[in-house]
């Protein structure tokens, strides 16, 4: 059974999704064009820039490739990037997490 989704993940859906329209406008792509550069429909780059949370984690990051946004994304998520991350290298990490 699928979880419904949060109200804050569509929240975040949909400022991911008005990021990425904006980087299309301004590096002067169409959005047929991104998606020819992610080798996906311009229905799918719709989606995305509309905020629909279902579309494929591989289409976001082929859409980042597309708009050169790639590697800032790959940063964000680098927990190495943040003072807390730092802080915690210097203590073992555990080779798995249990809830």
């Amino acid at each position: 059974m699928k979880r419904p989704t949060t109200a804050k993940t569509k929240l975040a859906a949909k400022r991911i999704g008005e990021n990425l329209a904006t980087w299309r406008k301004l590096n002067g792509l169409t959005s047929q064009q991104l998606a020819e550069r992610a080798a996906v429909s311009r229905s799918t780059i719709s989606r995305l820039e509309n905020g629909d949370p279902t579309v494929s984690f591989e289409t976001f990051l082929n859409v980042c490739r597309g708009l050169a946004t790639l590697d800032r994304v790959v940063e964000a998520t680098d927990p190495y990037e943040t003072d807390f991350g730092r802080i915690r290298a210097d203590q073992s990490l555990p080779q798995r997490v249990r809830s």
